[in-house]
């Protein structure tokens, strides 16, 4: 798994053997069972989570129904609110396959940026990609219509379709699972002809 999270940071800086020791010094990787719940509303968290492989999902329940707001798959991170703010979670983090994550606190973040300034030039990096990343996903959600949000997660996540429960992926459209079904069936009478 070192191998995989070394070959994505060298696609930002070039690490030195003192630098990759002093990462894998942090003991950063867990493995998590599907279904495994790393982020409950109401707790305070400060550890952030990069996936290295598997999908989590980020999701809120509202009057009793789950919200779906994110997936997060290989080479994504997330860093929920509560380990930046101190404040309780308002949403939960859970893993809908087996995952093998990267963990880490701001504590580590800090020791290694001291260590090696360079670190601090690829979050900055990483950091304004993510804003501009969810700024688009934000915009396309707010302006499309169900069918136009459905289409453009087959064509920039098709492996969503498969790797994510059908009312998972519906409630992340903002769409009711018997919604999800009806436009899969009319998008496939569409193709067909």
């Amino acid at each position: 798994m070192q191998d995989i999270l070394f070959d994505f940071i060298a696609k930002y800086i070039t690490l030195t053997e003192e630098e990759k020791n002093a990462l894998l010094s942090l003991g950063l990787f867990r493995s998590v069972k599907k279904g495994t719940i790393l982020l409950k509303e109401g707790q305070i968290t400060r550890e952030s989570f990069f996936v290295l492989k598997g999908c989590i999902r980020k999701y809120y329940i509202i009057d009793g129904d789950e919200k779906t707001t994110a997936f997060f798959t290989e080479m994504e991170g997330i860093t929920p609110h509560c380990a930046i703010n101190n404040a309780p979670s308002e949403y939960f983090i859970s893993c809908i396959e087996d995952t093998i994550l990267t963990v880490s606190n701001p504590d580590m973040g800090a020791e290694i940026n001291a260590k090696f300034p360079k670190f601090e030039i690829m979050c900055r990096i990483l950091s304004e990609e993510l804003l501009a990343k969810q700024q688009i996903n934000f915009d396309e959600f707010k302006t499309s219509s169900p069918e136009q949000r459905y289409l453009n997660l087959l064509q920039n996540r098709p492996d969503l379709i498969q790797r994510v429960p059908q009312h998972q992926l519906a409630s992340y459209l903002g769409i009711k699972p018997q919604s999800l079904s009806r436009l899969r069936a009319r998008i496939f009478e569409k193709e067909k002809n």
